[in-house]
């Protein structure tokens, strides 16, 4: 299941989306990502999974492309444009992910 967790404005569509199938919480995004944003939680979404999941703090859910805009200045000058996946996979978050399970919409 992909978990979005983010918003969408005149702007834009700015979400981190977790894959929770691929994701066991090991903790690797939270660290290369900004303290705070990031967080590992109980996995709420297969009820048969009693692992953990990455998430995206709920205070920074509403803010996300500003939170995230010191690791991508050049990403985030692309309001509204959907970002060469090249360049999301270069993002500390997604890079330090061994299963692959993170990713951002911009």
């Amino acid at each position: 299941m992909f978990a979005n967790y983010g918003y969408s404005d005149g702007s834009g569509t700015f979400l981190i989306t977790v894959d929770t199938d691929k994701c066991d919480g090991c903790n690797r995004c939270v660290e290369a990502c900004i303290p705070g944003v990031l967080k590992v939680v109980p996995n709420e979404f297969d009820p048969f999974d009693e692992g953990m999941v990455v998430s995206v703090s709920d205070e920074y859910r509403k803010k996300i492309r500003y939170a995230c805009a010191p690791c991508k200045p050049y990403l985030s000058s692309l309001a509204g444009v959907e970002a060469p996946l090249e360049e999301i996979k270069k993002l500390p978050c997604v890079a330090s992910c061994p299963a692959y399970a993170l990713t951002h919409s911009w």
